[in-house]
């Protein structure tokens, strides 16, 4: 699995978190999305890479701008993860 991180300008509150999920979950076969404010970020869980060009398009119509992206292997960690190395 993959992990994505957005860094995303322009969100100001909670209704625009939501718009960033939505708008990933719409576009995209993902596992997991969250969106932070405080963080300015929208970070992805998924399969498969995602289209940024398409993704920054989208992004900027609906009013915010993406300024960088990161991706990175993702594991998923469960309980039972605990205290292992």
């Amino acid at each position: 699995m993959i992990k994505t991180v957005l860094k995303v300008n322009g969100m100001m509150c909670g209704m625009c978190e939501a718009h960033m999920n939505d708008l990933v979950r719409k576009n995209f076969q993902v596992k997991k999305v969250t969106s932070s404010v405080k963080d300015g970020e929208t970070v992805v869980i998924s399969e498969e890479n995602l289209d940024i060009p398409f993704l920054k398009k989208e992004i900027k119509e609906i009013g915010y701008e993406l300024v960088d992206v990161h991706t990175e292997p993702y594991e998923k960690k469960g309980f039972f993860h605990f205290g292992k190395k």
